[in-house]
């Protein structure tokens, strides 16, 4: 049977949706000749949600021309008994996995909502809270204080995905990280800055493509020497070849996720994450 043009994936859950949502994405990402319409319908706990859940469900098949999928990580058996007749091909995520669970460890799950991605502990949450307000206060090299409390230091040129990626870590995985901009200066002298050369071992590098570095900088500065194609090339050989001078392992993350480039720097800088 051919593909259908257009979907719509529900993601319905009677807390955040997240983790439903997670492993959704991760499925639905295999069927790359599909467009995908994803919807996230969170905090469905009372019939009424329930049943404005399959009005969304009965409009979409309507204007899909196709049964609509969803994914639920619904504990309420009410609330399912609601949603399971609806024309979808519906997939209960607990259910999958709870019960095999349940029966291999012989004891019984709690059936809580929420459990996946409540505050776990104190200090767990303090820790993700200190994270973020680090990676904010040594964002882009504004303050090198305190850098001995980093976990990481990323070092990169402009617009690398330094940013992003000290925010992902610190609010997923509570790790400190501060990041550092390679400018001309560092170039000319071919040294790193000195606020930095303390904290070698903690330095981790973020490379990227010309083309990519060119499209996202003309976004912010279109036209300006900042953006320019040569000066792109130029910025991103010179900050190469500091960090192979310097020892710096750089990984380039012109076509990987922020999840992708975290992991890796998870796993190279052999940082001990938290879980939460």
């Amino acid at each position: 049977m051919a593909a259908a043009h257009s979907r719509t994936v529900f993601y319905v859950s009677d807390g955040t949706g997240i983790t439903a949502e997670m492993l959704g994405h991760s499925l639905i990402a295999q069927f790359e000749s599909i467009r995908f319409r994803q919807v996230r319908i969170p905090f469905v706990n009372s019939p009424a949600k329930a049943r404005d859940c399959l009005r969304q469900f009965k409009a979409a098949h309507e204007t899909d021309g196709a049964r609509p999928i969803v994914m639920t990580t619904v504990i309420s058996d009410k609330i399912l008994e609601i949603l399971r007749p609806a024309d979808t091909l519906f997939f209960d995520l607990f259910e999958h996995f709870l019960g095999p669970l349940e029966a291999e460890l012989g004891a019984a799950s709690t059936h809580s909502v929420g459990r996946g991605h409540g505050i776990t502990s104190t200090s767990d949450y303090m820790r993700r809270i200190d994270a973020v307000n680090f990676a904010l206060a040594h964002d882009d090299g504004v303050s090198d204080e305190d850098l001995a409390n980093a976990d990481v230091i990323l070092v990169g040129v402009s617009r690398s995905g330094k940013t992003p990626t000290s925010l992902y870590l610190a609010m997923q995985f509570g790790i400190k990280v501060a990041n550092y901009p390679l400018i001309p200066e560092d170039f000319e002298r071919m040294a790193l800055p000195q606020a930095l050369k303390r904290f070698r071992h903690k330095l981790f590098g973020l490379t990227i493509g010309i083309e990519r570095l060119h499209q996202i900088r003309s976004e912010r500065r279109r036209g300006s020497r900042y953006a320019s194609i040569e000066n792109c090339r130029y910025e991103i050989e010179e900050a190469l070849r500091l960090m192979r001078r310097e020892g710096i392992h750089a990984l380039d993350s012109t076509r990987k996720s922020i999840e992708e480039i975290a992991a890796t720097i998870l796993q190279d800088a052999h940082l001990e994450r938290s879980t939460f």
